[in-house]
């Protein structure tokens, strides 16, 4: 994948001398920005196809250095790779990256001789100063989720995929915020009723797991007793991906039915759905979307297979989604995931207003849709 030339000879004689003139003009070429993260993808589906892993090495560079310069750390990339590596621009122009697969047991290891190799190299050319170097890695058997560097829908920078984004982002802003404003009343009461009827604070907040695997702060209203355990969620979580229980009774993010940690009023709350209000909050600020995958807890996303945590890489999460308003929230997580995946396949702003639209009718009639 990597490509780049190198003088040929067919004289052993000449060999040492080759060697000389491949020390002179071997150049790695850089493969674009585009090429490049497409081929990041590529590589994250292959590492969750068949349970592998693999390293990103990244230069971040600095911008007083020339052409040349910039090409012998290329080159010192190139001496440190193999022939399994790509090299091109993570950033065009920025960034450098070094794409390796590796086996899982050996991520650290290779991790530490990668990046010591192109130090090594580097330093000893005075090329490090004003560059910063780091390693990110991505293993399929791990629940660490992706590199931070990693988002898939950085490969697709064509003006209709950027212009669909812009399109979401601009629904998600008019939406939550319009939103906001005409449940301004019903905000004021719903806190005032959680105040006075149990101790704690009026809203909760939880670490959830975004877009690219980034963790957020996701609000509701409270609607559990101050202090409650969650062995007893974590303990449902894993039987339901496991497929040992059903989702009936939740509304897509694992609650369980007749759950003693909830308050009389939080249960009415989780039923209407009045309790997922805050989260308009998060859609305005950009940490959330109107539609797409639940956010996860990062404990369920410990226990996903390899394939399920794409639902939490290649979208970012929302208030709403495709399963929730297909009626079906009482099948397998399985089934779930499956239709997250549909939904990222075949997003569109037409399909955003569409789930959006049949969203009340789903909470009404108690089919799960949150």
């Amino acid at each position: 994948m990597l490509l780049f030339t190198t003088p040929k000879t067919t004289h052993a004689s000449g060999a040492a001398a080759c060697r000389v003139r491949d020390r002179k003009f071997l150049h790695a070429h850089l493969i674009s920005q585009d090429l490049f993260l497409d081929a990041l993808v590529r590589e994250r589906k292959r590492a969750d196809r068949f349970e592998g892993a693999f390293i990103v090495l990244l230069i971040t560079l600095d911008m007083r250095l020339g052409k040349q310069a910039v090409q012998r750390l290329a080159d010192g990339m190139l001496a440190a790779s193999t022939g399994a590596d790509v090299i091109g621009w993570f950033e065009q122009e920025a960034v450098l990256g070094l794409i390796r697969p590796v086996a899982p047991l050996d991520l650290d290891a290779a991790t530490a001789t990668l990046e010591g190799a192109v130090r090594r190299h580097i330093d000893r050319r005075l090329l490090a100063r004003g560059c910063a170097i780091r390693c990110e890695t991505y293993s399929s058997q791990s629940g660490a989720g992706a590199p931070v560097c990693f988002d898939p829908n950085n490969s697709r920078s064509d003006r209709r995929h950027l212009a669909r984004r812009a399109a979401k982002r601009a629904l998600d802003l008019f939406g939550s915020l319009g939103c906001l404003v005409a449940f301004a009343p019903v905000f004021v009461a719903v806190a005032v009723v959680v105040k006075f009827t149990s101790k704690g604070p009026v809203l909760f907040r939880q670490q959830r797991i975004g877009r690219a695997g980034r963790p957020f702060t996701m609000l509701k209203f409270r609607t559990m007793h101050v202090g409650a355990d969650d062995r007893i969620h974590k303990e449902y979580v894993e039987s339901f991906i496991h497929g040992q229980a059903a989702a009936c009774g939740t509304d897509g993010t694992f609650k369980l039915v007749d759950d003693p940690r909830i308050t009389s009023v939080g249960n009415f709350l989780r039923k209407s759905s009045l309790d997922e209000l805050p989260q308009f909050l998060n859609v305005l600020t950009g940490e959330m979307s109107l539609v797409g995958p639940r956010p996860a807890v990062a404990y369920e996303v410990a226990r996903y297979k390899s394939w399920h945590r794409r639902r939490v890489l290649e979208a970012k999460p929302g208030m709403t989604g495709l399963w929730q308003v297909t009626g079906r929230s009482r099948t397998t997580f399985d089934d779930m995931v499956r239709l997250d995946l549909r939904y990222v396949a075949t997003s569109s702003l037409w399909t955003d207003v569409k789930i959006l639209l049949a969203t009340p009718r789903a909470v009404l009639s108690g089919s799960g849709a949150r």
